[in-house]
């Protein structure tokens, strides 16, 4: 196991979970803007909140971004256990955990988020909507896995 203390799991917290959720966000954003799928996460979370698309964006960010940053350390607790050597093997794990993780936002997101969401342009979802999360969310791990591989390793 790595011996992580309070401070690295803070840097690995705030920048792995900054670095992995812009770089979610941008894939998510690409896609969106193509449009090849409804990827606006960002919006699509804060309209949760303000139950409209104008004002969405202050909250969906604060909220996206939190919500990578929590995410991140417990990416990096899970590669801990699986007691990662070297930076390879750290990125391996966070890709598997992304894996993973991905897979199960993709169903929860496609079979329930959509349908109870508040605006119509987020209630539309299908395979195109469900793996793109999916990659994103493998993205997201693979971040986090580099940076869990290069700080602590």
């Amino acid at each position: 196991m790595i011996d992580f203390t309070i401070n690295q799991y803070f840097h690995i917290a705030l920048l792995g979970g900054i670095l992995a959720t812009s770089g979610m966000t941008a894939i998510l954003y690409i896609f969106d803007k193509a449009g090849l799928a409804n990827g606006d996460m960002v919006r699509a979370v804060g309209s949760l909140i303000t139950k409209k698309y104008e004002n969405a964006l202050i909250p969906g960010l604060l909220l996206h971004y939190s919500s990578g940053i929590f995410f991140s350390i417990v990416y990096a607790l899970a590669i801990d256990l699986f007691n990662t050597v070297t930076v390879e093997s750290s990125i391996a794990y966070g890709v598997a955990i992304g894996i993973f993780h991905g897979a199960v936002v993709a169903l929860v997101l496609v079979v329930i988020i959509a349908e109870h969401h508040p605006l119509e342009k987020f209630q539309k979802t299908g395979i195109a909507v469900a793996v793109l999360h999916w990659a994103a969310h493998i993205v997201f791990g693979l971040i986090v896995g580099i940076i869990v591989g290069i700080t602590v390793i």
